[in-house]
């Protein structure tokens, strides 16, 4: 395969983890002067540039000398309180040398999981990139509680990725992309440089390894690609412990790049795929799986289970009755609703809900099947 060109790109967003930023529990500015000088490369091309990073909760607990490791939600909420204010103040006193606007956002999951916030991250980061103002992002771990939280800033990237329409997802690594094994445990370990899709025997080779900063690992790179892929952003992991990391692996293409194979055009279907944790799951027949992939709306007939609890308008999963993941969609109903009217024809949801409602519980044009 070719060399991967980014040259006809608009807009990229790189992650950079705890790992990369902190060194001997210190932001590493030396580090951080040598990316800032891919961002300035990248820039002159006219690509624009996102930021997520992560870093927050351990500069605070090393602010506040917290040595412990074992910390309650709320004590991670107040170093992460501590720990952002350090983190933007070094990203902007070495950006400024480089005359380059910043800007802080801080997100919730609901910030891009709920439709209404999530157009309006999009206008606020495309309004910034719009005045030449670089955006570094962060998951708002001050006030996010663990029910309600992406968890690790490697999906969080993607999910901005995708709701900033964005061409490549760059996720800084310590190791050089996705082995076919651990490669710090097994030396024949080989590095796969080109997956255009990813399937169980391409998680297997996952590790949920991390380091002493971080919260992800290999696995949840793998996630976050594959949100990136089906909005049509492709993802590429590569070696970030270097200076000039994002230059390097475009000059050598040392890394795994996950490539997607078409740019999606529907927003609204688009966003569904990429959501990161649906809050319902219901399970189809043979029939209604037939009809949905014909193009066909979601309707009560062709339900057999209902699992979870979750509200009209909310995203769900949809599951055939052999398990089967066949796709996400927006619920016309909530659960309860949906257990009552599951297996009837619409002409009797009527008499068993009392009122008039949709004739499907996930219309086609908010209904995203999986490739």
């Amino acid at each position: 395969m070719k060399n991967i060109s980014i040259e006809k790109s608009v807009r990229l967003v790189l992650k950079i983890g705890s790992s990369l930023l902190i060194k001997n529990n210190k932001f590493d500015k030396e580090w951080l002067e040598t990316l800032i000088e891919d961002l300035i490369f990248f820039r002159k091309q006219n690509i624009e540039i996102i930021i997520v990073a992560s870093g927050s909760v351990s500069l605070g607990k090393n602010y506040l000398n917290i040595k412990k490791n074992k910390v309650k939600i709320q004590e991670k909420q107040a170093f992460a309180a501590c720990g952002q204010v350090i983190l933007m103040n070094n990203f902007m006193k070495i950006l400024k040398k480089k005359k380059i606007n910043v800007a802080q956002i801080l997100l919730t999951y609901s910030d891009t999981e709920e439709r209404k916030k999530s157009i309006n991250s999009r206008e606020t980061i495309k309004e910034l990139l719009k005045l030449g103002i670089l955006p570094i992002i962060n998951e708002n771990d001050s006030v996010a509680i663990d029910e309600l939280k992406f968890g690790d800033n490697d999906r969080l990237a993607a999910r901005v990725a995708q709701i900033s329409d964005s061409d490549f997802l760059i996720l800084l690594s310590d190791v050089a992309g996705l082995y076919t094994s651990n490669p710090k445990k097994n030396k024949s370990a080989k590095l796969l440089k080109f997956i255009e899709e990813i399937d169980k025997k391409i998680l297997k080779m996952a590790s949920m390894e991390t380091n002493l900063y971080g919260t992800g690992g290999m696995k949840t790179k793998l996630e976050a690609a594959k949100i990136a892929m089906s909005s049509g952003c492709s993802t590429i992991i590569c070696k970030g412990n270097r200076k000039n990391p994002i230059q390097k692996y475009f000059k050598n293409n040392h890394g795994t790049i996950f490539i997607s194979k078409k740019k999606g055009t529907n927003n609204i279907k688009n966003w569904i795929a990429g959501t990161v944790k649906p809050l319902g799951k219901i399970v189809v027949d043979s029939g209604a799986k037939m009809a949905l992939k014909n193009g066909a709306s979601l309707l009560p007939i062709g339900v057999t289970k209902v699992f979870g609890s979750f509200f009209k308008g909310d995203i769900i999963k949809i599951e055939s009755i052999k398990g089967e993941e066949l796709g996400k969609g927006i619920s016309h109903y909530d659960c309860n609703e949906i257990k009552k009217i599951k297996g009837k024809k619409t002409s009797d949801l009527k008499n068993i809900l009392g009122y008039y409602g949709r004739d499907e519980i996930i219309h086609r044009d908010f209904l995203k099947l999986n490739d």
